[in-house]
């Protein structure tokens, strides 16, 4: 973790003059606010005197509110008028549109004053991936794409992957972990905003038994019931610590973990911030997408597990709820042994 950024020996920048007023919008969510981190460094510290405020949803404030390159964190709040009169009223000179949907337009057009640049979300590529299985994606990860947006100020990708700063009292205490588990653990993150990037329980109970390593389980509260269901198979190895800390507890968490093993989750891209070796996992969406595990120049040992040559995969741009074919192959077809070895071999 980057505890202590600096914001000194700016690289010359061939933009001519102050940066100016910089508003960055990205409104949801963890993992995708995570990937627009270099953006906001680079931009910091390669235009000089910029002025960065970020824009993103409250329930997702904490993700960038200890970012120590952003000036100030600007809230979507429950008053679409008094949020844009705040907006308004800061005179913004550049927009930096990384989500890029029908809200963040209107959001543009209401600070007309300021010069717009917008992320290109490449949606007749995704579509024609999910509906037609025909791949026109580039080659190129969603954070180099992200890039792309500030280029005309010069502004090039530093290689140092992505951040996730947090303050000290985060930091998850010993006496808050079993001791079994205090000198390592593989983490395993269980939880997803959809069903369909999930393994199922009955995968990860028996993903967790072959793990020959203490194991903890990472999610949200409402992961916990699972997470309860997973560590009764083995409760001195399996510690179920879903539901029980915070954000930046569990990106510490995350820390102290050996490797992480994940579906396309935000806590993926946070394991990723902190250089952690991952098992990815995927079901329903592809790394096709452009949204592996970001490390930047850095070589980190990964893994990709996904079960190929499925005619219904990818069948979403984000995830459902279930699978709409009913039969949900794409985790239900993972081989679990295989996983295992996997997790043996990255550690």
């Amino acid at each position: 973790m980057n505890t202590d950024p600096t914001k000194e020996n700016l690289p010359n920048s061939p933009f001519s003059g102050r940066g100016g007023k910089f508003l960055i919008i990205r409104l949801s969510s963890i993992g995708d606010i995570v990937l627009t981190t270099p953006v906001i460094r680079c931009l910091k510290q390669q235009v000089p005197d910029a002025e960065i405020h970020f824009l993103t949803k409250e329930e997702y404030r904490g993700v960038i509110s200890s970012n120590p390159y952003i000036d100030k964190v600007q809230v979507l709040g429950t008053s679409w008028d008094l949020m844009i009169h705040q907006l308004q009223f800061e005179q913004y000179d550049h927009i930096i549109d990384l989500h890029h949907n029908l809200r963040t337009l209107r959001i543009r057009r209401a600070l007309k004053t300021a010069k717009a640049f917008s992320f290109n979300k490449l949606n007749i590529q995704k579509w024609l991936l999910t509906a037609l299985k025909i791949n026109r994606m580039p080659d190129l990860h969603i954070v180099d794409r992200y890039m792309d947006t500030v280029s005309s100020f010069g502004v090039t990708n530093d290689g140092k992957g992505l951040d996730h700063f947090f303050p000290l009292k985060d930091r998850v205490k010993d006496k808050d972990l079993p001791i079994s588990h205090m000198f390592g653990y593989v983490g395993v993150v269980i939880g997803g905003a959809l069903n369909t990037k999930k393994l199922p329980v009955h995968k990860l109970k028996l993903l967790c038994a072959g793990i020959e390593y203490p194991v903890l389980l990472l999610g949200g509260k409402e992961d916990f019931i699972a997470g309860e269901e997973i560590a009764s198979t083995d409760p001195i190895k399996i510690y179920n610590a879903c539901g029980k800390f915070s954000l930046n507890e569990s990106a510490d968490l995350i820390i102290r973990s050996k490797i992480i093993v994940s579906n396309d989750t935000g806590l993926m891209h946070v394991a990723a911030a902190f250089k952690k070796p991952i098992l990815s996992v995927w079901g329903n969406t592809v790394p096709a997408f452009g949204m592996t595990p970001y490390y930047g120049n850095d070589s980190v040992k990964t893994a990709v597990s996904e079960v190929e040559g499925l005619r219904c995969r990818p069948c979403s741009k984000i995830g459902h709820d279930k699978c709409p074919k009913g039969h949900f192959k794409c985790m239900e077809l993972q081989d679990v042994d295989k996983l295992a070895s996997m997790v043996k071999s990255l550690l």
